[in-house]
């Protein structure tokens, strides 16, 4: 009876590992489980490409197996920005503002990818409106953060 219970607040193997992204780490299991019906698994294979530079952003991925490279064409070479390894996500903006993708998202190895997309998140913030307030407050957070970061990079000083 006991494990009945304690199984009962399990969250299912894709759910624990948005729990574990900063910019969901602060749902509870209940807000994490309104979110699994929207949440989209994808394989790729070593090559395929995510998604490209200037395309138009649709949502973010989580990845949960595998490696992802993200690369920027800077003249006529690819420069690589980082790469990416489970419990990473990427492509986070494009739930606020669907421009175009700054960079190209490509697969190194067999990869295994969770997606989250703004017309469906959308939806979550009409139908769950203090879910969606919770997410899109991390989301600005976690993008003021990366911009003072960058900024304090660029000018060379510790903090902003």
């Amino acid at each position: 009876m006991g494990n009945f219970f304690s199984r009962k607040n399990e969250l299912p193997e894709v759910l624990a590992a948005l729990s574990k992204v900063e910019l969901f780490s602060e749902l509870t299991n209940r807000e994490l489980k309104i979110l699994e019906p929207i949440i989209h698994e994808r394989l790729f294979v070593p090559d395929e490409i995510v998604f490209e530079e200037e395309q138009e952003g649709l949502g973010m991925y989580l990845v949960l197996e595998g490696k992802i490279q993200i690369v920027r064409t800077k003249g006529k070479k690819l420069e690589e920005i980082a790469t990416l390894e489970p419990g990473n996500y990427f492509g986070e903006l494009a739930l606020l503002d669907g421009a175009p993708r700054s960079a190209t998202a490509i697969a190194l190895e067999s990869s295994r990818l969770a997606g989250f997309f703004r017309p469906e998140f959308f939806e979550i913030m009409e139908t769950h409106g203090r879910l969606g307030a919770k997410i899109s407050l991390s989301l600005a957070r976690l993008t003021g953060r990366r911009f003072r970061n960058a900024l304090a990079d660029k000018l060379n000083c510790t903090s902003l």
